[in-house]
């Protein structure tokens, strides 16, 4: 993979956090979110206190809020559903501004806010500020299986390859007058579905030998062998560290 295939949530920046291996930043929002998910929803300031943390951290990676915001419409679904949660869970009611709503929908309807927010803002950033050719080493660094690296790597790799494949074959179609306006064209598309199924399963043999004929045996050389030092694991566990502290006074149920 290239410097080419930079994906659209990278924002290029020589800020610390950007320096930090991606290992560290894996395990590091691994941990955050692991807390996050262990608070619970009762204790709100709680998640206030970790929206600050990832604010300082957004900070420190000079990433914009309008950048983070923008970045975030990817759980609106989430969010609709929380939504049509206090609507639809049986339960005790309560009255707010005249609508009736489920009291154990509103808490549920928050903790899936609340939590999944954080958790896609802590992804938003390690995406931000991480390629993702660092993000693929990084889980090699960390021993996943390596045929799952390798999955992943492929798909990043050749993702935009089929898509430009798509794209091609849809202004052919256009060039011949073809435009999809009802059920009686969803014959035409589907053999498209199947011509793509094949050119990209032929790309793959084709793939495959290649690098068969270049030695390839079944696992990918780690390219990048070089340890993070304690300063960049110290620096990268401070975000689920400084999140520890909130974690445990909330299941204690002390208030600051």
């Amino acid at each position: 993979m290239g410097a080419g295939h930079a994906h659209k949530l990278y924002r290029r920046g020589d800020s610390p956090v950007h320096a930090l291996p991606a290992h560290t930043k894996l395990v590091a929002v691994l941990g955050f979110v692991l807390v996050v998910v262990t608070t619970p929803r009762e204790a709100v300031w709680a998640f206030a206190g970790y929206a600050v943390l990832l604010g300082v951290v957004a900070a420190r990676a000079r990433v914009p809020a309008g950048f983070l915001l923008r970045r975030l419409a990817i759980e609106l679904p989430f969010v609709a559903f929380a939504l049509l949660m206090p609507f639809v869970v049986p339960g005790e009611q309560t009255q707010v501004l005249g609508v009736s709503l489920s009291v154990p929908g509103l808490w549920g309807a928050w903790n899936i806010l609340a939590k999944g927010t954080l958790g896609v803002a802590a992804s938003v950033l390690l995406a931000a500020t991480t390629e993702l050719r660092a993000l693929i080493l990084g889980l090699q660094r960390l021993r996943l299986p390596p045929l799952l690296v390798q999955i992943a790597s492929f798909m990043i790799r050749y993702g935009d390859l089929v898509t430009d494949e798509m794209r091609r074959m849809s202004i052919a179609r256009r060039s011949r007058g073809f435009e999809a306006s009802g059920v009686r064209h969803w014959g035409v598309l589907a053999k498209s579905a199947g011509a793509l199924f094949i050119r990209s399963y032929e790309r793959g043999e084709r793939v495959h030998l290649a690098m068969v004929s270049r030695g390839y045996t079944g696992t990918m050389p780690l390219l990048d062998d070089r340890p993070a030092t304690r300063a960049q694991w110290a620096t990268a566990l401070a975000l689920p560290l400084a999140a520890l502290p909130i974690c445990l006074l909330a299941l204690l149920g002390r208030t600051p």
